[in-house]
């Protein structure tokens, strides 16, 4: 037996680093436009520094990306060639609420996302769309201090319920907040937060994180009123953490580390915060305002299914400065001497994707859906712009494996496969066109120069070939 007949397989990109485009059609400005190249960036990311304005010395990749805001039509035609039946992508909040909190709804930005659906939907392929993806319109940072403030579940809600009904026939997969565990990690990409001296930076990210757990359970709601066929999914950032050695406290400590992220799915899939999590809040005295009516909410709008990334396994350890670190990810980890890494340092475990899916599956019981996966690398194309990416063909023919070996053998219930930037696009977390991911080389550098050409890698017909075998030839 092999993968179910309706198997969805496509590709995933992200409005902010792909669409470009940052002021055209009345659009807002938002978080992600704000984040430069270079050694601020993680310091803006992670709320330490506000920049809240460009500034003149510095280079914002979103601002342009890879102008697929002009270039839709031709990308969704490669992708229909490569047999996609699924593609996610993300909503950008401030071109359909250029404040955010706007009394309507700006029908320029409607009217370019109701066209890319029409397009889509033309090819036979399933729009997977995200709500909200490391994107909160800077009027609600400015005004009301973004995800810390309990308005933007409001604001929030307004603007999913009017997605929810514009869309309603054309879009039925979606995804509240995109990787909403980044929220811990990069509190200004994750919620538009950025701190201030004597803040309590832990009751901020996860009252700041209640706000979105409850958005993202009346957006749920909302979307089976509007259209009961509509699916909606949670998204974690994903990837298991192993215990560097054998000794009962690194143990202790993988699973303290996985519960960091399981924690939002917990609530998101079970309806309730887990014991844990409220014991956390206890031991670590932080005040989360969490109402009966919050409560209620939660109880009552669970997801439709799991949806997470995949590009790499953790290894911790209760002693880490014992250790080399690996390098590059935004989670902490130990260098994994079994595995081998990418030229960004995320360690390559296709074995820890089929672990990662059981666990989730064992934990929850929904459908999964492995929304984000793939190698960041170098390519250099030869002197007819082709990328010969037999390392990225690797990569993902061992994950793909190891995710029909989760279903095949394993009984994991999946509903699909989107591999991340199936065209180049800006790195989330270097901002680099350098490090790419696609089946499709976009003819543009890491200081914004170049054509924007699209050319065809080696990837692509492989993957083609892949799809067209519904994952029986690899």
């Amino acid at each position: 037996m092999g993968l179910s007949d309706d198997f969805l397989w496509g590709g995933a990109t992200a409005a902010n680093q792909a669409e470009g485009g940052v002021l055209a059609g009345g659009r807002g400005l938002s978080n992600v436009d704000l984040l430069p190249t270079g050694p601020d960036r993680v310091k803006v990311a992670a709320g330490e520094l506000e920049m809240l304005e460009w500034q003149e010395d510095s280079f914002y990749p979103a601002q342009t990306a890879i102008d697929m805001y002009h270039h839709y039509m031709e990308d969704i035609a490669l992708f229909a060639e490569m047999g996609f039946n699924v593609y996610r992508m993300s909503l950008s909040w401030s071109r359909i609420f250029p404040n955010g909190n706007d009394e309507a709804p700006n029908e320029e930005g409607l009217l370019f996302y109701e066209k890319i659906f029409k397009e889509l939907r033309k090819h036979q392929i399933e729009p997977l769309v995200t709500i909200a993806h490391f994107d909160v319109p800077l009027h609600l940072i400015k005004e009301f201090g973004g995800w810390k403030n309990r308005r933007l579940i409001d604001f929030y809600v307004t603007y999913a319920e009017t997605v929810f009904q514009r869309y309603r026939g054309l879009v039925k997969y979606w995804l509240t907040i995109n990787e909403i565990n980044i929220l811990l990690h990069q509190p200004f990409v994750g919620g538009g937060i950025v701190f201030k001296e004597g803040d309590n930076r832990q009751e901020i990210k996860y009252q700041a994180a209640h706000h979105q757990l409850v958005a993202s359970a009346l957006a749920t709601q909302k979307a089976h009123e509007i259209d009961p066929t509509n699916q909606v999914g949670c998204m974690l950032a994903g990837g298991s953490h192993y215990p560097y050695t054998c000794r009962p406290e690194d143990y202790q400590e993988a699973i303290n580390r996985d519960r960091e992220g399981y924690f939002f799915i917990d609530v998101q899939a079970r309806g309730k915060y887990p014991n844990y999590a409220l014991k956390k809040f206890e031991r670590e005295d932080l005040t989360i305002k969490i109402t009966p009516e919050d409560e209620a909410i939660l109880a009552a709008s669970p997801v439709d299914f799991v949806s997470f990334s995949y590009y790499c396994s953790r290894t911790v350890s209760a002693h880490p400065e014992d250790y080399a670190q690996a390098t590059g990810n935004l989670f902490p980890s130990i260098k994994n001497e079994h595995l081998p890494s990418t030229e960004w340092g995320w360690q390559i475990d296709p074995l820890g994707l089929r672990n990662s899916l059981n666990q989730l599956y064992d934990r929850y019981q929904k459908p999964l859906f492995i929304v984000e996966n793939g190698l960041g690398a170098i390519d250099t194309p030869d002197e007819n712009g082709f990328v010969a990416d037999d390392y990225r063909i690797d990569y993902l023919k061992k994950h793909i494996q190891a995710f029909k070996d989760a279903v095949t053998i394993d009984g994991v219930e999946l509903l699909g496969y989107t591999t991340w930037g199936c065209i180049d696009l800006v790195a989330a977390s270097t901002g680099q066109m350098s490090k790419r991911y696609g089946f499709i080389y976009v003819d543009r550098d890491d200081q914004g120069n170049g054509t924007l050409k699209r050319t065809k890698k080696k990837s692509f017909e492989w993957y083609k070939k892949v799809i067209a075998s519904n994952g029986e030839v690899l």
